[in-house]
């Protein structure tokens, strides 16, 4: 993410551009998502990507207040314009159509992709994440987890403090959002970690500062901050106002499913995650997720080969 955000900048885009980057990216994903849906409730599932889009909105228009003017386009050179009529080729020299992709072909690669790129990037996370889990539902007893992250503005806080130094990716964070949940935390308390803890780490502070500058990371801190905030009291509100429960939610969820579903379900889960673990043990690159940036514009570099010395001899 960060490197897609400095190649953004260098390319030129703005800096709310690039702040709304940064907050609505690791907030919210496809995978998310669907884990989101599957662990927790549907309420909480659609709030996620609305309130990640909401504050990488404030982040991007409140930093284009303070730096749109100072903010220098840079021309990208023209391309060599090639004349229409020279690249059309005749009918005897033009290139055949490619055959029409079967849906069966069509199929095959969608379900390549998902077990093995979606869930090869997300396996080791998932499960550290259910780690944590396990150790909040045993060490953590109800009563303090009640009391703490029961609802309100210190319930936010706490959250926000616990969220944002750790580094934590939206996948990683949806067990341990679905445990404290379960523990007797408040929906908006769970959604102020889900939002705050993937945008934010102290890790990746100094190359923020690199990207937005030191004023610009102060600023994306505070809209991370104040929004997430605003934004779990109003879900707390949310469901207040409906008397749901969202723990109620999650563990009628889990009563309604068969028991042959859940362990033909998880039987296929951990199948999965040995294979992409053989995979990683056997050194295979394909198992590692990798970010990559393509820069523009492209630039074809023409390597020569080196003058022959003998020659000369």
């Amino acid at each position: 993410m960060l490197p897609a955000a400095a190649s953004f900048k260098k390319q030129g885009a703005n800096r709310g551009a690039v702040a709304s980057f940064l907050v609505s990216t690791p907030e919210s994903g496809i995978d998310s998502i669907a884990i989101t849906y599957a662990l927790l409730d549907p309420i909480l599932t659609v709030v996620r990507p609305i309130s990640a889009f909401i504050t990488g909105i404030s982040a991007g228009i409140l930093e284009n207040l303070f730096t749109y003017r100072d903010h220098k386009i840079e021309r990208i050179p023209a391309q060599p314009t090639v004349s229409l009529q020279s690249s059309i080729l005749p009918l005897s020299q033009s290139v055949s159509p490619q055959p029409e992709i079967k849906r069966v072909s069509k199929l095959q690669e969608g379900f390549r992709y998902a077990v093995d790129d979606i869930w090869g990037d997300i396996v080791f996370w998932f499960f550290a994440g259910l780690l944590v889990a396990g150790f909040i539902t045993v060490f953590i007893p109800d009563d303090l987890s009640r009391l703490v992250l029961g609802g309100g503005l210190v319930s936010m806080l706490s959250m926000l403090i616990v969220g944002m130094p750790v580094y934590i990716c939206a996948t990683a964070s949806t067990p341990i959002a679905a445990a404290l949940l379960l523990k007797g935390a408040s929906p908006g308390a769970v959604l102020v970690f889900l939002l705050a803890g993937p945008a934010t780490n102290l890790t990746s502070l100094s190359v923020l500062i690199s990207i937005l500058g030191k004023a610009g990371t102060i600023r994306y801190l505070l809209v991370i901050a104040f929004s997430t905030i605003l934004l779990g009291l109003g879900v707390d509100q949310l469901y207040s106002w409906f008397d749901i429960s969202a723990q109620a939610v999650v563990q009628e969820v889990r009563e309604t499913i068969p028991d042959w579903l859940k362990q033909t379900s998880a039987a296929i889960v951990v199948v999965l995650s040995l294979y992409h673990v053989w995979k990683w043990l056997k050194g295979d690159p394909s198992s590692a997720s990798t970010n990559c940036v393509s820069p523009f514009p492209v630039k074809q570099m023409i390597k020569k080969d080196p003058p022959d010395r003998s020659r000369n001899h």
